[in-house]
């Protein structure tokens, strides 16, 4: 019914009636992350969550302009169940804690990993990229090297999410057992794959914080007896947390 531009939504503060309305923003959101759960992205459109609230979609457009910003929102508010944890003396600690906290989300609410691709402008998000750049920050990086890390970090726990998620639903004992199969008929082509397991077949928490732990020691590793952390890492793209 309206057009907005990306992030306009933090910008503009929830429209006030004379007379007390039946909805919220804040009502609309919880309502729209419950069917997100239920049902996925897809099927969010304006005149199902109005009808799942009780009221027609011109009502809903009181409150937010577009389904964009409703999408934006429930990001956002989900966002916030991952604790933001205290800052310690322990850059790489407070890290891990956070990563794996937003993973935890992800995971709960797998809607989130169609959507990575928005601009994340909302409060939460910013309060946990401003922790995590804060960590990195402490460990000696400043400028495209941070950058650089946050980056590598984001996209991490991005990409592990997703392929865990692309695996619920499917039946994997018997994808596992053909991958197996294809392995083992054509070991000389794929030696060290059949030597060591489809990809597929790991426990997702074991292989989650073991990649996870190697690539805050390759951060360490680039942050030690480094004068210049300008020169620890080739200059990269910048990236929020998404």
């Amino acid at each position: 019914m309206g057009t907005s531009r990306a992030g306009d939504i933090w910008l503009r503060r929830p429209r006030r009636r004379r007379e007390a309305p039946p909805l919220s923003r804040e009502r609309i959101v919880a309502e729209a992350i419950v069917l997100l759960d239920e049902e996925g992205a897809d099927r969010l459109t304006m005149r199902r969550l109005a009808e799942r609230l009780g009221t027609g979609s011109t009502t809903l457009y009181w409150h937010v302009d577009t389904k964009d910003d409703v999408l934006d929102l429930a990001l956002d508010t989900v966002f916030a169940e991952a604790e933001v944890p205290p800052a310690t003396d322990d850059w790489r600690a407070d890290i891990t804690a956070m990563v794996e906290r937003w993973r935890t989300v992800m995971l709960r609410h797998r809607w989130t990993a169609t959507l990575m691709g928005r601009p994340m402008l909302g409060p939460n998000v910013l309060t946990r990229t401003e922790f995590l750049h804060a960590a990195l920050q402490r460990a000696g990086l400043t400028g495209a090297p941070l950058t650089a890390a946050a980056y590598g970090l984001s996209h991490f726990v991005i990409g592990a999410t997703v392929s865990q998620l692309s695996w619920r639903g499917r039946d994997e004992s018997s994808t596992r057992d053909a991958a197996d199969k294809i392995l083992a008929a054509q070991r000389e082509a794929y030696p060290t794959l059949a030597a060591h397991g489809h990809p597929s077949d790991n426990d997702w928490d074991d292989a989650f914080h073991r990649g996870l732990g190697y690539l805050i020691d390759g951060i360490r590793a680039n942050t030690i007896g480094s004068p210049d952390p300008a020169q620890s890492f080739p200059l990269g793209p910048g990236d929020l947390i998404r």
